[in-house]
């Protein structure tokens, strides 16, 4: 017969300060044990299965005389079912930390969208647009929701104020949160459906995008108003009018032109090559310079220990905004961008130059994936004829309703 040790009472045991194990009773193996600190904890000792167990109950008088009691019982019991009370506790901790490393917010789960997938947007301006659509749009409706929690009824109360008065960004942001609660899927944060899936979910509660968007153009002269505008332009100061001329006779993007250097020019061999980095496209585009483009380059002020073409004064990029006042300043009812449909609007209206052609020119992709993989030419000397042909354009004096027309020369 088990000899069961003597039941102490609460008094008792607030008196038991000798270092070492002090049976208590009232459950067989529990022991308050005693530091040479003076630190005192309960334990329970106990045979499970083949291997002797010591069990921390908790520290005293933390944990009391009968809660103590209490837990050695439950422990007991465990064992008794042929549970190892400690590996079991082992397990449910295990089980909780990998439980809390899946418990992520939405904009946690877009913090780390961004860190995984981030590096895919070489354009910067792009990659803090995708953030703040959703810091704008969907934090405030489901921020805080656990990426496991976010059912179709959250993504409806993000859409819904904005669908028809804002449908392009609308659009964006489903698309967006869509990508991050894949990517939620793909890291075990939450299983099933993605409800900001378009066809055969949210497609049937909502209107087609193209059934209530206004397409917006850019404001664009017409090709007869461009040679006067030019005119004009010329004659502005400073390095913002500069950058717009350039930006002009190179049919480039802002964004192209404002983050030039002069390590991507070429004056003697006429050409500018803007790198993948800087690229919409993500390819480089050589950019072959006409006469007047080659001109204007040799005209500009050099900077010490400045690379770039068009800096602003202090140093840095010119602003997004820089060449939009450039034009508001000339009372010019357009934007920068809309120049590049200007030259849209020349070259397939009032040439004969290839459509392909001069979608190469504006970096546009063209063709298919199999036409792309085939397609190894950028064409830059035939579109070295379409940029000088340009260039002569906007230098020549067009009568009212009559635009000359200007044909390739084929070699």
């Amino acid at each position: 017969m088990v000899r069961l040790a003597k039941e102490l009472g609460p008094l008792q045991v607030q008196r038991l300060t000798e270092p070492g194990w002090h049976a208590v009773g009232g459950v067989s193996g529990l022991y308050l044990k005693v530091a040479p600190t003076g630190a005192r904890t309960w334990v329970l000792r106990a045979t499970v299965g083949s291997k002797r167990r010591d069990m921390g109950l908790g520290g005293f008088p933390s944990v009391t005389l009968a809660g103590a009691r209490e837990k050695a019982r439950e422990a007991r019991l465990l064992i008794e079912k042929g549970t190892d009370p400690i590996l079991a506790k082992q397990k449910a901790k295990s089980a909780l930390i990998a439980e809390q490393a899946k418990a992520k917010t939405f904009d946690e789960a877009v913090t780390s969208f961004m860190d995984a997938k981030g590096d895919e947007w070489r354009n910067v301006k792009h990659r803090q647009q995708w953030v703040n659509t959703l810091a704008t749009y969907a934090s405030p409706y489901i921020g805080n929701v656990l990426a496991s929690d976010v059912t179709q009824a959250h993504v409806e109360q993000v859409l819904r104020p904005i669908w028809r008065e804002k449908t392009e960004t609308a659009t964006r942001v489903r698309q967006r949160i869509e990508k991050v609660l894949d990517f939620a899927r793909a890291s075990g944060w939450r299983t099933g459906e993605n409800p900001a899936t378009w066809r055969g979910r949210l497609s049937e509660l909502f209107p087609k995008p193209s059934k209530i968007k206004s397409v917006v153009h850019q404001r664009a002269l017409p090709p007869r108003e461009m040679h006067a505008f030019m005119l004009k332009l010329r004659k502005a100061a400073g390095t913002a009018a500069r950058a717009l001329e350039f930006a002009i006779l190179t049919a480039a993007r802002s964004g192209e032109v404002r983050g030039a250097t002069w390590s991507e020019i070429d004056l003697e061999g006429g050409f500018w090559t803007v790198p993948a980095a800087r690229m919409k496209a993500g390819r480089v585009h050589r950019v072959p310079l006409s006469a007047q483009a080659v001109k204007l380059l040799k005209a500009l002020p050099r900077i010490k220990d400045n690379e770039l073409l068009f800096p602003a004064p202090r140093g840095g990029l010119l602003s997004d905004m820089t060449l939009t006042a450039v034009l508001r300043r000339m009372a010019v009812d357009a934007v920068p961008h809309g120049m590049r449909a200007a030259f849209k609007t020349w070259a397939m209206d009032h040439t004969e130059f290839p459509r392909e052609l001069v979608e190469i020119a504006l970096s546009h992709t063209v063709g298919d994936a199999v036409e792309q993989a085939y397609a190894r030419s950028d064409m830059v000397e035939r579109r070295r004829v379409l940029m000088t042909a340009w260039a002569k354009f906007l230098d020549t004096p067009q009568q009212a309703g009559k635009v000359v027309q200007l044909k390739e020369k084929r070699a």
